[in-house]
């Protein structure tokens, strides 16, 4: 499989080489998405056919170019259009393109359908466009005031990484509840998954997480729920791992987290200092990155019937996988 990486000439064969190689390590499935743009769930689904199928199944099928349905001056047209319109100045009621929306707009401009979809995803390409999912935002975040705390940070970080002896963390907490959750799998044809749905109240557990920006490492706990009073004693359990160290702590303005108890040991520490997250920011912390590492691992399309064997199994994935996540424009704290 490595001599297959170094031999070929192919950018996405090389990519499912790896993405299987990554699957082969220890918590390297986590890194997959990151390292190769693929799921985690389709680098499992190769390794799966290259067991039976060989290296055949990494080596790209499609050879040479699509036919192109458009002439040299239409197709300049429709990137034209794709770079400097958006699908509402043609009466759409989006402000986005999908493939969807520009088939349909090719169709009713120069009567040509595609019958799939590569060849508009090429005109995407072209247009140095990349695929997104809509992400969501907090309608009370102000862009002025996330911009000025990445200054403001940016600044503190860089103090923080020229004295080795302190540990840089980002801290977060996460509900983990019985309802049953999904995410897509590769599946032969015809064939379709059906997932147990708990039923009645749901249990739930909370789980404290810590990432050491430095390492990767992950320090989390599972907790009944979320107060001051346990985060007191998280804080306790996370000073016993470094108790000689300076720790900078990345974290958000949950009540928990200002609250008079856990100030109190923050104060009398001595030793810990908090850099406060901006409010309705949730990405700015890489800690995010690491719940959604962890569902996807652990506990997507399973049905949740012991909420605490579940939530054990997911801290142990959380403390035994390295996360290199990138913060504050760095993509590798050190």
């Amino acid at each position: 499989m490595g001599a297959f990486v170094k031999s070929t000439t192919g950018k996405n064969e090389a990519l499912r080489a790896q993405a299987i190689l990554l699957t082969n390590r220890r918590g390297g499935g986590a890194l997959v998405p990151s390292l190769t743009g693929l799921t985690r769930s389709h680098a499992i689904n190769l390794k799966q056919r290259y067991c039976t199928e060989g290296i055949v199944c990494l080596t790209d099928k499609r050879k040479g170019k699509p036919k192109e349905l458009l002439g040299k001056k239409q197709r300049e047209a429709v990137l034209k259009t794709v770079k400097e319109k958006t699908p509402k100045d043609f009466g759409y009621v989006h402000n986005h393109w999908t493939s969807s929306l520009l088939g349909d707009w090719i169709l009713q401009k120069y009567k040509v359908q595609y019958k799939s979809r590569t060849s508009l995803y090429l005109i995407f390409k072209k247009a140095s466009f990349t695929y997104h999912r809509p992400g969501t935002v907090y309608k009370e975040r102000d862009e002025t005031e996330v911009a000025a705390w990445r200054r403001m940070a940016t600044r503190k970080l860089r103090n923080l990484l020229k004295d080795k002896d302190a540990v840089i963390l980002a801290g977060d907490e996460m509900v983990l509840t019985t309802a049953t959750t999904t995410q897509k799998v590769w599946l032969p044809v015809g064939e379709y998954p059906k997932i147990e749905v708990a039923t009645g109240g749901r249990k739930r557990r909370s789980v404290y997480g810590f990432l050491n920006l430095r390492t990767g490492t992950e320090h989390a706990w599972k907790t009944e729920y979320q107060n001051m009073y346990i985060t007191k004693e998280v804080l306790l359990k996370l000073r016993a791992l470094y108790p000689k160290k300076k720790i900078a702590l990345f974290w958000d303005n949950a009540g928990w987290h200002k609250g008079s108890v856990t100030q109190e040991f923050v104060k009398a520490d001595g030793n810990i200092a908090i850099v406060w997250l901006p409010r309705y920011a949730p990405e700015e912390n890489p800690q995010e990155n690491v719940w959604k590492a962890g569902r996807s691992a652990v506990t997507h399309n399973e049905y949740i019937a012991d909420i605490d064997h579940a939530t054990d199994a997911l801290v142990h994935f959380f403390n035994e996988t390295t996360f290199l996540y990138s913060f504050l424009g760095k993509s590798r704290i050190s």
